[in-house]
């Protein structure tokens, strides 16, 4: 296909960050992909969407999101009836300077460096969240300020590889390591974390020595500690507290855990850290 190409002088007003539109989409093979030299995401609210890409195509199912970035050629065409998609064309400022702030996009939606749109999912849910926010944000000023508020939300509840973990990681790997960062998961030590994988033990063992050069044992402690490290200066609650909310009551057990992972005792670190911000005293 030849490409058409779109461009913001064009698209946007001098003093608009965005611009939202909902459209129903022709059932009719695009005659061309088209790029752009703007940011867009679009979502598919209703029935099914086919993306059309360089690369071939990709059917999109109501919750899809795709991260549209400069100079990715694309097309959308609806299959079937009532193929509804939300879009939200964004100047190219507004996405490079949220990624110049936050360096840990890297990997995930405008920033994956690919050259084919990022598609991502939204359940049921979290697609309804996103529908209200759009519609909040269909009725503010179309600045910066009232995208921001939009996009960071979204942008924060995205799976994305966390500290240490290759973006080539299998997507269920990535998943189970973003849960694991959550007390509900890491309470439960290895069995939870391999439970999050949803695949067996000697698998997820392999995976995770490959990726990360840990066990899931390892891994699930050091987000133990991580977090026990934010009670300890965060919260006046107690240091068997906080071992019984890490999973390891064994007070034993938690100050060795803790004393490998920082260097110091539990009771050390407090001392060192903790500073009364509401009411200090000299």
């Amino acid at each position: 296909m030849d490409h058409l190409t779109l461009s913001a002088a064009d698209m946007f007003a001098p003093t608009e960050a965005f611009v939202l539109t909902w459209a129903e989409l022709d059932t009719r093979r695009p005659p061309q992909l088209h790029t752009q030299d703007f940011f867009e995401l679009v979502w598919v609210q209703n029935g099914t969407v086919r993306l059309h890409h360089e690369n071939g195509r990709r059917d999109l199912s109501e919750g899809d999101l795709v991260f549209i970035a400069p100079d990715q050629p694309h097309g959308l065409q609806g299959r079937g009836d009532a193929a509804i998609v939300v879009s939200l064309a964004i100047t190219p400022d507004v996405v490079r300077a949220i990624g110049h702030r936050h360096d840990d996009l890297t990997g995930t939606a405008f920033w994956t460096g690919s050259p084919l749109p990022h598609v991502v999912h939204r359940d049921i849910r979290q697609l309804a969240d996103l529908n209200q926010a759009a519609l909040k944000l269909e009725r503010s000023p179309r600045q910066k300020l009232y995208l921001e508020a939009f996009l960071l939300p979204l942008l924060i509840a995205l799976d994305r590889p966390p500290d240490g973990i290759s973006p080539d990681a299998p997507n269920w790997l990535i998943a189970a390591c973003t849960a694991a960062q959550a007390p509900e998961t890491f309470r439960q030590g290895a069995a939870g974390f391999v439970a999050a994988c949803g695949k067996a033990h000697p698998h997820v063992s392999r995976t995770m020595g490959k990726f990360t050069k840990q066990t899931p044992s390892e891994y699930v402690n050091t987000q133990r500690m991580a977090y026990a490290a934010r009670r300890l200066t965060g919260t006046s609650d107690t240091i068997a507290e906080i071992a019984d909310d890490c999973g390891l009551p064994n007070l034993s057990h938690f100050h060795k855990t803790f004393l490998d992972a920082f260097g110091e005792t539990p009771q050390r670190y407090r001392k060192a850290r903790q500073r009364d911000l509401i009411q200090p005293r000299g």
